[in-house]
């Protein structure tokens, strides 16, 4: 009888769908999903986390989830695309990054205090500003987001095992790239906390002797060559995107921690582990592909800036077999990234409508796993536009988006989280409307499109020299109109 109670519990993953008979795939996946259960898979869905569930103490984790998780291969792509895809010199593409990621990573580490307060899931917390039904655009955009980032990560992973070997090709490493994250992923959130808590080891190590094997070639940097300003803005938006778009997924890893923790401590753990990992990297980046034209090999191995793997390897080389080795760690890391960010996948298409919070979270996980390897493997092809139009284009969504949820924290909730009422989280007469929201992004738009400034397409303001300035125009259009539409929706509606 309590086995047959807990799948009866299981079958329903969330309160969407309390109420409802369970039809017989619901009570096949519950079958299984109980089965998962007992070996210790996380299987819960995504109603927020009672305030006593919420009693996980070990806060240092906020800290190396995040540095882990930027601690990777991929912070080196965007670091790199300075001087590679900009033609920025060293010393200028070193001063935005410095400015950019300091000023940057404040945002998602003040969302990574959503989840410990709120215990909810970001895209399900985005339903006390969008409302119920407003939120589903915000979980839909972030789907895509989390694939292009897992798309991006295994790119870089699939190169950097590819350079080790000739029998090797970037499609081969792809595949076992999108494995392993997909198995760490599977099992759920203390599995990927306990894996990110180790796994910023090798790549520290790897970094660490690549500046003491190619630190002779550092000096060698050619001499900055005279830039547009309309060239450093969209360098610098283009590094803050690939900031900035992770507080779409940061509370979705506090969410069992301990909720009378101070908003500092959350917020000063995640912000270290954060800033010295994108800084580091990114740092790292720019130098090396700054001075890759002066070392032939690295500029053979870098192939025209569409390598990052290939320019690693090219450093490394003079250390032979070792030096093979240490790619392989790099590259086996970047799970890293993808096990978070394959997560919040899930979690985001759950958020999208009470049909999908139905169906189990690790399925989903298999959902991103088929799209990544054949799209991946294409994108392999021409890796920098694929790269820096996906970080673009997340960049503009994610930050009206985190702008239009914090004016509703500070401005009209009052950072008081007493004000969110977590027992409504999936009742929409219980949420607000969401249509200022809704009105706000949309109107954003309707100033970044002009403002941007992207291969495929630039628009008429940055063609007039001021660079991609979509997310600035963007973010001050979104939160000037979100204050005046959330104050009349309120008004009119009373929530």
């Amino acid at each position: 009888m309590e086995t047959e109670k807990k799948l009866d519990d299981v079958s329903v993953h969330s309160n969407e769908c309390r109420g409802l008979p369970p039809s017989r795939l619901q009570k096949q996946f519950a079958r299984f999903t109980y089965l998962l259960t007992r070996w210790g898979v996380e299987t819960n869905g995504i109603d927020p986390i009672p305030p006593e569930q919420r009693t996980d103490t070990k806060m240092f984790q906020m800290f190396f989830v995040w540095f882990s998780a930027n601690m990777n291969v991929l912070g080196i792509g965007i670091g790199s695309a300075g001087p590679a895809f900009f033609g920025l010199g060293l010393k200028q593409s070193l001063i935005i990054i410095l400015i950019v990621d300091v000023i940057s990573c404040i945002i998602p580490s003040y969302f990574a205090v959503f989840g410990p307060k709120l215990g909810a899931r970001s895209m399900v917390q985005a339903r006390y500003s969008w409302g119920y039904y407003g939120a589903m655009i915000p979980s839909a955009l972030n789907v895509f987001t989390m694939q292009g980032y897992l798309i991006l990560n295994s790119i870089i992973a699939g190169q950097t095992l590819a350079s080790v070997s000739e029998h090797l090709n970037a499609t081969l490493g792809i595949v076992i790239i999108g494995v392993i994250s997909m198995l760490v992923t599977f099992c759920g959130y203390k599995v990927i906390h306990w894996y990110e808590v180790t796994a910023w080891i090798p790549n520290v190590i790897a970094f660490i002797i690549m500046l003491g094997v190619g630190g002779k070639h550092l000096s060698n940097a050619p001499p900055t060559a005279p830039v547009t300003p309309s060239t450093v803005v969209t360098f610098a938006t283009t590094t803050a995107s690939s900031v900035i778009s992770w507080c779409t997924m940061t509370p979705d890893y506090g969410v069992y921690h301990n909720s009378e923790a101070s908003t500092i401590k959350i917020f000063s753990y995640t912000y270290t582990g954060f800033i010295t990992a994108s800084i580091t990297v990114h740092f790292l980046g720019a130098i090396f592909a700054a001075c890759a034209v002066s070392v032939p090999a690295w500029e053979a191995g870098f192939d025209n800036g569409n390598n990052v793997g290939g320019l690693i390897a090219a450093v490394l080389s003079p250390l032979g077999g070792f030096g093979k080795f240490l790619c392989v760690l790099l590259a086996i890391s970047i799970p890293s990234a993808c096990a978070p960010t394959m997560y919040t996948f899930g979690s985001s298409f759950m958020t999208i409508g009470s049909y999908f919070a139905m169906v189990p979270r690790y399925v989903y996980i298999i959902v991103a796993e088929a799209i990544l390897i054949p799209v991946a493997v294409i994108g392999a092809t021409s890796f920098y536009e694929t790269f820096v139009d996906v970080l673009s284009i997340i960049g503009y969504w994610s930050v009206v988006w985190s702008i239009i949820i914090l004016t509703e924290h500070f401005v009209f909730r009052r950072n008081t989280w007493a004000r969110y009422d977590m027992e409504g989280w999936d009742t929409a007469r219980r949420l607000p409307w969401g249509l200022a929201a809704v009105f706000a992004f949309a109107c954003a738009f309707g100033i970044i499109i002009p403002s941007m400034d992207q291969a495929w397409y630039t628009g008429p303001i940055a063609k007039a020299g001021t660079g991609d300035i979509g997310i600035l125009a963007g973010s001050g259009v979104a939160f000037l109109l979100y204050l005046v539409f959330r104050t009349a929706e309120k008004a009119w509606t009373g929530r």
